[in-house]
């Protein structure tokens, strides 16, 4: 059974940082690709970064930029998300989504298992 356990979400104020952690058990990222998305009230899931199986592309929404940063230890099969220059439209639950891709995509549809999620709230 495959489950991914997102950590590290917390309250912070306008220019904080946060790094959100995402540990898997039963699916191995060494081959796949791994994304963060987020959800805000009332939206749909959107994009915020990903990365491929090997580690060695990534991928970011407009957005965030600059600001964040994905990476992951292949050893631990946890990946990662440093937040940085946090503001307040980053308030969402973020969420890590993972599959049988090699290479990372911006829609949600693709991925195959995801975490419960870990809120984020950014204070101005």
């Amino acid at each position: 059974q495959v489950q991914l356990v997102e950590t590290g979400g917390g309250l912070v104020h306008t220019g904080g940082s946060l790094r959100l952690s995402c540990a898997a058990s039963g699916h191995s990222f060494t081959n796949y690709a791994t994304a963060w998305f987020r959800q805000r009230p009332g939206k749909e899931r959107e994009f915020v970064a990903g990365i491929s199986g090997s580690g060695s592309s990534t991928i970011y929404a407009d957005s965030v930029q600059g600001r964040f940063t994905i990476s992951k230890e292949n050893a631990k099969n946890t990946a990662y998300l440093q937040m940085n220059d946090l503001e307040p439209e980053d308030t969402a639950v973020y969420y890590c989504g993972t599959g049988f891709r090699a290479l990372p995509t911006m829609t949600p549809k693709l991925y195959d298992y995801w975490g419960q999620g870990t809120q984020v709230t950014v204070s101005s």
